[in-house]
């Protein structure tokens, strides 16, 4: 039999994705799950970009430019501008999704064997892309201790090698909800333009920042013109994770240049997606106030209630909307698998991520479970009242 291939044999499964049989399974036999597992807000869409979807007038469903249309981009600008980062529509290429923007710049700016060092833990699906790219994540560990807060430099220092042509930050982070401060970033960027590095962040969840925070993008960064290139996506600002539109943004015109011929390869990015996303920027702020105060509510009623549970330790974000819970039990996956086989309250379960997919560091994270608080208040708590019963249960 023709073989696979030792990089498709490679490709992790998604610890967010992976234990989906069982949800289904669990379902059949008439269980209600709790679905913690994947960040997929319940916020509504804004009515504005599935109104210009519904009431479009094409007539022929064409491809676009390459590198996204040109008013789509001059917008994207324009909403940049709200935010303090000046670029322009040729310092963007529409991507489809954040993923594909992360795999255009990996493939852009790095050969097979290269290097990028990652805090860790962090987005699970950045192993799949590393992999895909024939790229190494060298993983720089934060602790739950700490905060998830950014290691310090010199931890940095050690690992960077000739092979090394970037640092990957998530920016607030995805799964910690860690939100880097402008020191932060401003410790990273000399530590790029000192090792003549690319600095990337994954900036996604750039609304979602708590408690007076403000968030601090590297593309406000003056000096780091030359080695700054930020991700970004619709999916989770507007709830509109199935639009699959994303971007690259970057102020190298040699990266913006390089990431077009991998847009060519792949031709456009979908069209009707593009018109939700360009009509989405006319979302109101009032729109944005209301999710980021029930994310907060969200929020402290999660962590209010995971800290009564005996031998749980979490960290409190300080933006997205995820949080990594250590628990007391040995196995994560194990534990969390048996939520969903063996175990039920009342009728009802919940679905968690396990946590060591968030670590390329073998052994670490496998006491511990992401959480996305995407479900309204009601329903965390008794998500919250499954888990504790199911850890004396688990534990017995």
């Amino acid at each position: 039999m023709p073989a696979i291939s030792i990089k498709g044999m490679s490709m992790p499964q998604s610890p967010i994705r992976k234990l989906v049989p069982y949800a289904e399974d669990a379902k059949k036999r008439g269980t209600k799950v709790f679905h913690l597992n994947i960040g997929q807000p319940d916020i509504k869409t804004p009515r504005v970009a599935l109104d210009a979807v519904k009431n479009n007038t094409l007539e022929v469903v064409a491809y676009s430019r390459s590198e996204g249309s040109e008013e789509y981009r001059t917008k994207i600008a324009n909403y940049y501008s709200k935010n303090d980062i000046s670029v322009n529509a040729n310092n963007i290429i529409v991507t489809t999704g954040g993923s594909e923007a992360l795999l255009f710049t990996f493939g852009s700016i790095m050969d097979t064997g290269d290097e990028v060092i990652i805090p860790e833990p962090f987005y699970a699906n950045y192993n799949g892309f590393s992999i895909a790219s024939g790229v190494k994540i060298v993983p720089v560990i934060s602790k739950i201790e700490d905060n998830f807060a950014l290691p310090p430099i010199d931890e940095f220092e050690k690992l960077i090698t000739p092979k090394t042509k970037a640092i990957l930050i998530c920016n607030p982070g995805n799964p910690t909800g860690y939100l880097y401060s402008k020191e932060e970033i401003k410790k990273l960027a000399e530590i790029v333009k000192a090792h003549d590095l690319f600095l990337i962040a994954d900036e996604v969840y750039r609304e979602f920042a708590y408690d007076g925070a403000k968030h601090y993008s590297i593309m406000q960064e003056e000096g780091l013109e030359e080695y700054a290139i930020m991700i970004d996506s619709v999916s989770k600002r507007y709830s509109m994770c199935g639009a699959r539109i994303g971007c690259i943004v970057s102020k190298n015109s040699a990266v913006i240049e390089t990431a077009l011929k991998f847009a060519q390869a792949r031709l456009s990015p979908p069209t009707y997606a593009q018109i939700a996303s360009e009509a989405a920027l006319e979302t109101p702020q009032s729109y944005f106030d209301d999710v980021i105060s029930e994310y907060v509510a969200r929020r402290n009623t999660l962590i209010e209630e995971l800290q009564k549970i005996e031998g749980v330790k979490v960290a409190k974000p300080k933006g997205a909307f995820y949080c990594i819970a250590e628990l007391p039990v040995n196995n994560a996956d194990d534990f969390a698998q048996w939520l969903l086989e063996d175990f039920e309250l009342n009728g009802e379960t919940v679905m968690v991520a396990p946590a060591a997919g968030f670590y390329s560091t073998k052994g670490l994270g496998l006491n511990q479970i992401r959480i996305a608080y995407v479900l309204k208040k009601e329903d965390l708590i008794s998500s919250v009242n499954i888990l504790k019963e199911a850890l004396k249960q688990y534990n017995a």
